[in-house]
């Protein structure tokens, strides 16, 4: 029985192999998941949620270059690098956009850079505010790839730490979607009677109502943030793992191996734990890649409705919602480049599914 299940995991595994969209889906999600767990270590702007804000350079284009002048603090908190590479630097330093600069009398003389031909004013500073007065090391060139938001606020980096609850969020809400409906579904399919027209009317019931809708409600009641949209999510997805479950335990369940376990005298948690769900896993695991995206989706439009992740904090849909009236304003990459990644990441969850599918279908 081990080298049956053994030759057909492998036979599946060859199968997805072959499935070229499956594989590249594969690896963009892998992809995609370093760079959010390691995002503050790839971002230009390294502080907490990439939140430094510098006003004069708002919805700046792709590729725009200045010299920043960095303003050390000494309020500048200690962090160790485990803080500082998952969370970002809680910096009270002051980066200030600057045309020019010059030194006099022990001051350093520089003129604040002002867009549209205009004259910043001009200011001075102590070079005595500087460690050892190397004022030179904080001052340089800096290039925003992806140009700057409407606040000032690097555009890359805030997409590349958004990232983090658009992928995040999948894995939590199915966890939770899987954790529910798999007991429900197991409870409702084999024991059916009572029991299974109970949960089926729970089940029904949570069906009806709109999945933004209850989702909202949720999150209402749990309150504005970031676990709490996580939570949410997940409490309205587990219906259909559970109807999937229910069915296939109800066909599983007069089987052969199962009425073998009942003779062996087997009580039923372990027939259902070790006999039914190892094998109608595939379903499961094909629902959970589409509830994947679904999640995705659903965040997405929480934080554009502003009831998602609350800010400072970076979200794809937020992004999308502070900026979709510049689509018509000239400036259209703002919301185009996160609802851009917003699209690759449900689409790769989406394909790798249809992948799955295929991989695990055992008439294929």
């Amino acid at each position: 029985m081990a080298n049956t299940s053994s030759s057909l995991s492998q036979l599946a595994l060859q199968k997805f192999k072959k499935n070229f969209w499956g594989v590249l889906s594969f690896w963009l999600i892998v992809a995609i998941g370093g760079i959010s767990i390691f995002a503050y270590v790839l971002a230009p702007d390294d502080s907490q949620f990439a939140n430094q804000m510098h006003l004069a350079i708002h919805s700046e284009r792709p590729g725009f270059k200045v010299t920043m002048l960095k303003i050390p603090s000494e309020m500048n908190a200690n962090q160790d690098w485990f803080s500082k590479v998952f969370f970002g630097i809680k910096t009270a330093d002051t980066e200030v956009p600057i045309s020019k600069y010059s030194i006099q009398e022990n001051q350093l003389v520089y003129t604040e850079y002002a867009a549209d031909g205009l004259q910043g004013s001009e200011k001075s500073l102590d070079l005595q505010v500087f460690p050892k007065q190397d004022y030179e090391k904080y001052i340089s060139e800096k290039t925003f790839l992806f140009g700057t938001d409407k606040y000032g606020r690097d555009l890359l980096s805030r997409v590349l730490i958004g990232s983090r609850i658009s992928f995040f969020i999948g894995f939590v809400a199915v966890f939770i979607s899987l954790v529910i409906g798999i007991f429900m579904g197991s409870l409702a399919g084999y024991f059916g009677g009572k029991i299974d027209a109970i949960i089926m009317w729970i089940i029904n019931v949570t069906w009806s109502i709109p999945t933004l809708l209850l989702v909202i409600a949720i999150t209402l009641a749990l309150g504005k943030g970031f676990w709490q949209v996580f939570i949410a999510v997940g409490l309205t997805m587990w219906v259909e793992v559970a109807r999937v479950v229910r069915g296939q335990i109800i066909s599983a369940k007069e089987m052969q191996y199962v009425t073998a376990a009942r003779a062996l005298g087997y009580d039923n948690y372990r027939i259902i734990t070790k006999h039914i769900l190892p094998n109608i896993m595939a379903p499961i695991i094909v629902i959970s890649a589409a509830n994947f995206a679904a999640a995705i989706l659903i965040e997405s439009g929480l934080s554009f409705l502003g009831i998602g992740a609350q800010p400072p904090m970076a979200s794809w849909g937020a992004m999308i919602k502070d900026h979709y009236n510049y689509i018509i304003l000239g400036k259209p990459y703002l919301a185009l480049i996160p609802g851009f990644c917003i699209m690759l990441l449900v689409m790769a969850f989406m394909l790798i599914g249809n992948a799955l599918r295929d991989a695990l279908d055992v008439k294929g």
